[in-house]
Formats: structure tokens, C-alpha cells, sequence
């Protein structure tokens, strides 16, 4: 066989990053961009979709391709994923007519949530969608644009998220992956795996959303525009694609039931596969992205970010170190949290920075450092930080046991599994083994994968299990887990008895 490449290009919070392998998933080229979230606003976080997605698409690409020196032709199929659910209205060109809004830290529509749970009904949304009204959901970001920029909603054509704006600047067509679709709360029908004609009423009208498909399915081919912009080759084949979180999970492995993605990154996300639907109001539900397979979903606004918020503020003399060619700033924190013992000396931190997404769905929850004394020093605020984020995975991972869902492996991917002290105090907090796999470049290599089993030359998704290979595990420890489990219950009493004050 002569050789096949595929291209994978996933567009993230703050970097997008892209790959090329071959058909036995071999990396020859990879590639990352940094960029920033835009903030006018308290509450309101967004991207500019020309700029940070559809450019640095086209940088990545042409630059794998140069790199490679492969001739564009033998690239047979190209993947994309990206953050997800977004909100970007286009006009009859695809061009943007506002900066794109962002999935669950975008807190801005919580009016337009209360309203819709009022109008609709919450037990009517929820036994639709299979999911809760929450900041992660684009229905109200719709109507929010509606009740707020009136002009831009007349004017919309159609209603994208980031991959499906990419997929369409590649091929002209507008689609979006089951997946995705089911994170549009409350437009999608969770029991029909389609957009509902009722549930959009008021909102958006049903043909100005991209149409429904697997994200295998085959979107169109690179038109002459976007293979000029790119690099590719014109007729390459792109595929549906997907959000990045789940592009992540199929990146080390996750394709089966009862297996579960951990992603570490600007947030923590959750993905557990089932073979039957399972939903619960307190975490999200919706296809998974091959057919008869269904995603359970969990997660929060804040984890990578609090670190990055905290070495920013906190350790500003070990950034400066770093700078000079000192080591890196995080490794010389988690340096200082392995000498501080579980629990932090007293302190309990609520990670709730930007919100609250999966259990408690509230974006109006606040952070809290809680116990502090003076006598405190930063390693322990810092670990106070990591392990008020395992905290928060604890508890998603307990709500999934009690909703049946029978999670056996857990595989963990994202930057943060470098930082293998916060790993163990996650594993030990939960009491579960994490897998980590030798490539974890993240949901690009996923990226490709996928396309190479939309193009044909995979024929099993199960292959994945070839393509990455298991590194290393990290074990629980058992005395630490019980003593995780009563600085557990502080946590969850803490967050009740400041509820009322934060919102």
C-alpha cells in the first residue's frame, strides 16, 4: 500500500494545534499556535473566529505540509475539532458577524436561561434534551443575541459552533456532529437525534442550523478557496468532526463502554461511554460519536486555569526564574506541593472561579479559599487548589456510579498530566487507577484518526488501541483515599453553607 497521511487540527481554548500521521498512526509533524480568549466583559468570553480559528487553521496546515514535504495529494482525509458548544452567528457567505461566543465559561445568558425554563419548562427541556439549561448550553446565547443585538440576529444565516464555521470555510457545506448538536439545549432532541421544530421556536428557526451527521461522515471536499488558503489538496476529503473534548477521548483510546476520558486541561471534562442512553439532571447526556454509543459528561469551569491563574499572581519570582532559563514555573510548584501532606494544613478550596458546570450547574457559584491562617505558606494554597479540583472530579465520578454507568478503565490526557503529584491526589481523592497513554498530543491526533476511519483506511475504531499504547498507570493510594473521604464531606458542606451568598 502506498503511504496515506491525515491530517488532524484541533482549535482549543487557548492554543490550536494540528498533526500529521500515517495510516499506522505514526506522528511525523505536529504544530501549536498560542492565542487568547477575549473578555469584554465580566461573564463573557469569546473568540475571534477569522483570527483565532480559521487562520491559524490555515498556519498549522500550510506549515505541517511544508515540514512534511509530503505532497498534499496523499493526504487523504483531514479532521477537525474544537472547542465546544460555541455560538457564532454567519451571514450568506459564512462570514461572522460577531466574535464567536464560548461554550460554559461564557456565563452571559442566565437570563435567557431562567426565561426558556419558564416558557418551555424545565421537566419538558430536560426529558427533550436529556440535559439541564446551563451556561454550556447555545439556546440561550441565541436568544441572548436576539434580545440583545437585534441587527446581528436579523441578519444571521446560519448558527455555528467552531468546528462546523471550519468544516464550512473547507467545503462550503454546513454540518455538525450528533455529539455537538446535543450541547445546542435546548434546539436538539435527544430521543430523535435531531434539531426538534418545537423547541426552536422563539429562538432560531430550524434551517438556520447545520445539518445533523456521525462524525465519521464524510462533511464534502477542500474547495478551491480553502486549498489556496491551506495548502491541501483540492477534493481532499474532511469529515464531520467533533467538539475537542471528545476528539481528546478517542486520542488515547476511549471508543467503548465503560471506558472514560479524564482531560486535563484549561478545565477538566469528563466523557464516559455507555450503550444505552443514561441521563440525570445534575450532568450532561448526548450521543457519543459512533452510532449506539452514548456519552456521559461531566465537567469544570476552572482547573487548568486556576493553576495558571495562581502561578501568574503567586509565583511570579519562578516565572522570572523561568524566563532566565530556570526550570519550568509549574514543575517548581509541584516540587513544593510533594512536600505538603493531604488536606492542605486546613485548607479547603471551592474551584469555582468562572462558575460552576457539572454537579451543581450554577453559574453564579464563586471560588473560596476556606481555613486559611497565618501561618499558611503558598505550596499549601496550591495544593489547596489541585485538590479542590479533584474534590469536584470526585464528585462527578460518584454521581456517575450512581446513574450506572459502569466505568472499568480511566484514561487521562491534557497538559496536566505532566504535573504527576496533582494526578496522584487525583487518583488517591477518587479512589481510581488512570491511564496514561504515550501520545498525548491531545484531540488533533484524535483528529486524524478519525479521519482515517471516515476515509475508509481504518476500518475499526477499535484500532485506536494500536495507534497509542498504555505508558504508565497511576495507582490510588488507600490511606490517603480514606482520608480524602472526610475532608470530602467538608467540601460539599462548605458549598451549601455559601451557596445563598454567592448568588
Amino acid at each position: 500500500m502506498t503511504n496515506r497521511y491525515f491530517m488532524g487540527i484541533d482549535i482549543g481554548t487557548y492554543s490550536t494545534k494540528g498533526v500529521i500521521t500515517d495510516q499506522i498512526g505514526t506522528i511525523l509533524c505536529s504544530k501549536v499556535i498560542q492565542h487568547n480568549i477575549i473578555t469584554p466583559k465580566q461573564g463573557y468570553v469569546e473568540h475571534d473566529p477569522i483570527k483565532t480559528w480559521w487562520e491559524e487553521f490555515c498556519l498549522i496546515s500550510n506549515s505541517l505540509i511544508q515540514e512534511t514535504n509530503i505532497n498534499p495529494i496523499d493526504i487523504k482525509a483531514v479532521g477537525v475539532s474544537a472547542i465546544g458548544p460555541c455560538c457564532l452567528p454567519v451571514d450568506k457567505e459564512c462570514k461572522p458577524l460577531r466574535n464567536a461566543i464560548l461554550y460554559g465559561v461564557d456565563t452571559r445568558a442566565v437570563k435567557e436561561i431562567e426565561w426558556l425554563n419558564k416558557t418551555i419548562g424545565e421537566e419538558i427541556i430536560f426529558e427533550q434534551c436529556a440535559n439541564a439549561l446551563s451556561a454550556q448550553a447555545v439556546g440561550p446565547k441565541i436568544l441572548w443575541i436576539k434580545n440583545n443585538e437585534p441587527s446581528i440576529y436579523q441578519k444571521a444565516h446560519m448558527y455555528l459552533t467552531s468546528t462546523s464555521f471550519i468544516v464550512a470555510k473547507l467545503t462550503g457545506n454546513y454540518v455538525i456532529d450528533h455529539y455537538t448538536a446535543s450541547a445546542f439545549s435546548p434546539l436538539y432532541n435527544y430521543k430523535k437525534q435531531a434539531w426538534d421544530s418545537k423547541l426552536c421556536e422563539g429562538i432560531v428557526k430550524i434551517e438556520q442550523l447545520p445539518q445533523v451527521k456521525w462524525t465519521t461522515d464524510i462533511a464534502g471536499k477542500i474547495n478551491a478557496q480553502s486549498a489556496a488558503e491551506t495548502g491541501l489538496h483540492v477534493d481532499t476529503e474532511v469529515i464531520v468532526g467533533t467538539a475537542d473534548a471528545a476528539a481528546e477521548a478517542v486520542s488515547v483510546g476511549v471508543t467503548e463502554p465503560k471506558e472514560m476520558m479524564l482531560m486535563y486541561g484549561t478545565t477538566h471534562f469528563m466523557i464516559g461511554v455507555a450503550d444505552k442512553p443514561i441521563v440525570d439532571p445534575r450532568i450532561w447526556a448526548g450521543p457519543y460519536l459512533f452510532k449506539d454509543t452514548y456519552a456521559v459528561m461531566g465537567g469544570l469551569a476552572t482547573s487548568g486555569a486556576l493553576t495558571v491563574w495562581f502561578k501568574e499572581n503567586f509565583a511570579k519570582e519562578l516565572i522570572e526564574k523561568e524566563k532566565m532559563g530556570g526550570e519550568n514555573a509549574f514543575a517548581l510548584l509541584a516540587k513544593e506541593v510533594s512536600n505538603v501532606a493531604v488536606g492542605s494544613n486546613g485548607i479547603i478550596v471551592l474551584p469555582y472561579f468562572s462558575g460552576a458546570r457539572t454537579p451543581i450547574n450554577n453559574p453564579n457559584a464563586k471560588g473560596l479559599i476556606f481555613g486559611l491562617n497565618i501561618m499558611h505558606k503558598r505550596e499549601e494554597v496550591y495544593r489547596g487548589l489541585l485538590e479542590g479540583v479533584a474534590y469536584a472530579i470526585s464528585q462527578n465520578i460518584e454521581i456517575f456510579d450512581e446513574v450506572g454507568l459502569d466505568i472499568q478503565n480511566i484514561f487521562s490526557v491534557g497538559g496536566g498530566t505532566n504535573n504527576v503529584c496533582w494526578m496522584q491526589i487525583i487518583s488517591d481523592c477518587c479512589a481510581r487507577e488512570q491511564w496514561v497513554l504515550r501520545h498525548r498530543i491531545g484531540a488533533s491526533y484524535g483528529d486524524a484518526f478519525l479521519a482515517a476511519l471516515g476515509n475508509g483506511t481504518v476500518n475499526n475504531r477499535m484500532d485506536i488501541k494500536s495507534w497509542n499504547s498504555i505508558e504508565k498507570k497511576i495507582k490510588p493510594n488507600s490511606v490517603n483515599t480514606q482520608k480524602y473521604k472526610s475532608l470530602m464531606k467538608k467540601y460539599l458542606e462548605l458549598y451549601c453553607a455559601t451557596k445563598k451568598l454567592m448568588d
